[in-house]
């Protein structure tokens, strides 16, 4: 595993923990589909809470946020429906946040989770 690989799945942990010290329940991780992969499906409350965690190690080339891009989007909205048929569940409310976590040299992170992005 490469170092760039090694961060993501630091971040996609660091994700996890923050989303469950908020009363998130993640229902499955790093999903694969035909075309791509979910990082973490949710679930809070009554809703299905689809999460691109995006990590870096620094703010230098941008905030990792800015990183999913409308093509992105597109693709998780269509992995999203897939895991929904797949999986067979009926679910009332679905949406999709993105967690961006920003690593220091020490170890230490900071996220922002920017609700409801589609």
């Amino acid at each position: 595993m490469g170092a760039k690989d090694a961060v993501g799945r630091y971040g996609e942990r660091v994700a996890a923990r923050y989303l469950t010290g908020r009363g998130y329940e993640v229902i499955d991780r790093n999903w694969r589909g035909t075309r791509g992969e979910l990082d973490l499906v949710t679930r809070h409350g009554d809703t299905l809470v689809v999460v691109e965690v995006k990590t870096r190690r620094g703010t230098g080339y941008g905030h990792p946020a800015e990183a999913v891009t409308r093509a992105k989007l597109d693709r998780i909205r269509r992995l999203t429906g897939e895991w929904l048929h797949t999986h067979g569940v009926p679910w009332l409310e679905v949406r999709v946040d993105v967690v961006a976590v920003v690593v220091a040299r020490a170890g230490a992170a900071r996220v922002e989770h920017l609700r409801g992005v589609l």
